[in-house]
């Protein structure tokens, strides 16, 4: 069985225990640090910006730290993370990161000034939004990826290529474990391009669906999350999973 790994406290101490060079893949789900264009909306805690209290709503669940910076202040923290991250991370592997329109650039740059050889966006379609009249709907989130160097490709029949467009939905708020959860569908169908028998690192667990993703699917799963009580529920589910 594929080794699970769980560490509560902080991403970037934890990391130094994790071995160099030893991880297949990184996916994870930083704090946006978004919900707003302006510096008054981005200071607000996450069960304002992001939740509803009404209808058993993802405002039930308590509001998670680090989600409060400006966007230089969050593109540095973020690039320190994913470098200590690539540190741990085995040539050619893949580094996939959600985030959302706003921050989306400065995902971007993050990843690059970290090392990481920036490949792309994959587009997540969830399939609900708040709807604004005389705008564009934002239906999607985003997954920022790229490769720990070179990797290369093989023109060959039945190679691995994957959809960079996933249509799936949101995880209903009456079934959440966190306030901003990520459906493990989607994450087990990211988690194809990291190799079978391969171990994945999330320094951002929160709830742990990235965790579960990796049980179900015969991955090895390092998962980091400061949050004491989302740690639990993290451990909760990935056991109950196993």
């Amino acid at each position: 069985m594929a080794e699970i790994r769980l560490l509560q406290g902080d991403c970037m101490e934890m990391l130094d225990g994790v071995p160099d060079g030893s991880m297949d893949m990184v996916l994870t789900d930083p704090p946006y640090s978004s919900g707003g264009l302006f510096a008054g909306d981005r200071k607000l805690d996450t069960r304002t910006k992001y939740c509803a209290k009404e209808y058993n709503g993802a405002g039930r669940f308590q509001s998670f730290s680090g989600d409060n910076m400006d966007q230089r202040s969050f593109t540095e923290f973020l690039r320190m993370v994913l470098n200590k991250c690539r540190r741990k991370s085995k040539p050619e592997s893949i580094c996939a990161v959600f985030i959302d329109w706003r921050n989306l650039p400065a995902a971007t740059d993050a990843l690059q000034a970290a090392g990481w050889i920036y490949r792309g966006i994959v587009v997540w379609d969830k399939g609900n939004s708040r709807p604004i009249p005389n705008r564009f709907r934002n239906d999607c989130e985003y997954v920022v990826w790229g490769a720990n160097g070179r990797r290369p490709t093989k023109y060959e029949k039945g190679a691995l290529v994957l959809p960079g467009c996933y249509r799936v939905s949101s995880v209903p708020t009456t079934q959440k474990h966190h306030q901003t959860e990520k459906p493990i569908e989607l994450l087990e169908r990211l988690i194809a391009i990291c190799p079978e028998g391969g171990t994945v690192l999330d320094p951002f667990m929160g709830s742990g669906s990235t965790g579960v993703a990796c049980v179900n699917t015969g991955r090895g799963f390092t998962g980091i999350e400061l949050d004491p009580a989302y740690f639990q529920t993290a451990q909760e589910r990935i056991n109950a999973a196993q």
